[in-house]
């Protein structure tokens, strides 16, 4: 959740610096077997082969300490999960090819990398079908060098893995992510719909919702996340069209997805906020079979969470 200001940085004057879609090298023959199993699975680009689609998205906290943990593997493991998202994944690029092999059986990788700082922020989507496109950003250098979103492209609804601005420990940024952030990319997933696709917006929102979304709100109004101006700004957003879908399938349900590593009793005492969230646009949620939040899955300050989807 916490995060600290970005050094500033100059613009980048070269077309070269805009990323583009990255393709998983067959650099060994395992990993081409594997990704060519994976591969078998879809049945053609942008569509799923399975009854039921599974997305996972997790903030890892920095993917090279979460992967020497046994829980990262056993998730992306899993052979259910169609698209697999991580927030906060600290890479530069020259770190990427190593995690596309880690993380094989999934053939379509994108990796986004801040270029305002290193090790800071970062965004991925893995996925075993083929997307038809892929952004990266939402179109504005101004909120566009931390690395903070990408999104796929399928048959029926866009993917868009986000990793939203902290409004800093001492508020620096809450004016930056009110007035100027969560107004631009409410703009961004607008375009996406009109675009005749519903949306899947999921990562590490930063943001309370409601009161029910953490352990106590007492106290906490001058905290970032739980401002009554991030509050405001995201039920705008919802009232776009779009449903929080955890919380419209289980609307008494105290569940929290993150828990300060600095107190040590944070989740023995369920002390925990809800800041992880996947939100769908209104036309989508007569497909939502669930909104999961896997607190029981440990590796990181959060939890991953994970939506289910009919595909049809």
């Amino acid at each position: 959740m916490k995060e600290k200001k970005p050094a500033k940085r100059k613009a980048a004057d070269s077309e070269e610096e805009e990323k583009k879609p990255i393709k998983l090298p067959k650099t060994t023959k395992q990993t081409t077997l594997i990704a060519e199993e994976a591969k078998l699975q879809t049945s053609s680009t942008g569509q799923f082969s399975r009854p039921e689609i599974r997305i996972v998205s997790w903030n890892i906290n920095g993917i090279r300490a979460c992967i020497k943990r046994p829980n990262l593997n056993e998730l992306a493991s899993r052979e259910n999960i169609d698209v697999l998202c991580f927030n906060e994944t600290k890479l530069q690029d020259a770190n990427i090819p190593e995690f596309r092999r880690t993380f094989s059986t999934f053939p379509y990788q994108y990796w986004s990398c801040s270029r305002a700082k290193k090790g800071y922020s970062g965004t991925a989507i893995l996925s075993k079908t083929e997307p038809i496109s892929i952004e990266y950003g939402i179109g504005s250098r101004k909120h566009d060098d931390e690395g903070r979103v990408i999104t796929v492209e399928f048959d029926t609804f866009f993917v868009v893995s986000t990793y939203i601005p902290n409004a800093g420990q001492k508020l620096e940024r809450l004016k930056y992510r009110t007035e100027e952030w969560d107004v631009d990319f409410r703009n961004y997933i607008k375009g996406l719909e009109n675009r005749g696709k519903s949306v899947v917006w999921l990562g590490d929102l930063n943001v309370v919702h409601q009161d029910i979304d953490i352990y106590d709100m007492k106290g906490k109004d001058k905290c970032a996340g739980c401002t009554k101006q991030e509050r405001e700004q995201f039920t705008v957003t919802l009232g776009q069209g779009f449903v929080d879908s955890f919380r419209n399938l289980h609307p008494q349900e105290r569940k929290y997805s993150w828990y300060s590593a600095k107190n040590v009793r944070a989740k023995s005492e369920n002390m925990g906020w809800r800041l992880d969230y996947i939100v769908v646009s209104q036309r989508l949620m007569p497909r939502v079979r669930d909104s999961l939040i896997h607190d029981d899955i440990p590796g990181s300050d959060h939890h991953p969470v994970e939506l289910v989807l009919t595909n049809n």
